[in-house]
């Protein structure tokens, strides 16, 4: 069984704040989120754009990293992706 690709993304909302999740599609998950089907704190924020993604080769790689940046202060956040930004 090959291993997915998973990533760990942020999104910026409407209102400038900040969104951390993982997923396997990124494309996917953000459309998802924009249609009003994603989590429940980016329901009321829309539109949303994809701010920040990292690639990790499992799941659990994904789901660790969004843990830890969930962690961060705001500008904690901001600094790490100035840093590491695509």
């Amino acid at each position: 069984m090959e291993a997915k690709i998973a990533y760990m993304y942020v999104l910026r909302c409407a209102d400038g704040s900040l969104y951390t999740g993982y997923t396997t599609d990124l494309d996917k998950r953000v459309a998802t989120h924009n249609a009003g089907k994603g989590a429940k704190y980016t329901r009321t924020r829309l539109p949303v754009t994809l701010f920040y993604w990292e690639a990790f080769d499992s799941k659990e790689a994904a789901m660790s990293a969004e843990a830890l940046f969930k962690r961060r202060s705001r500008q904690s956040k901001l600094n790490y992706i100035n840093k590491h930004g695509h």
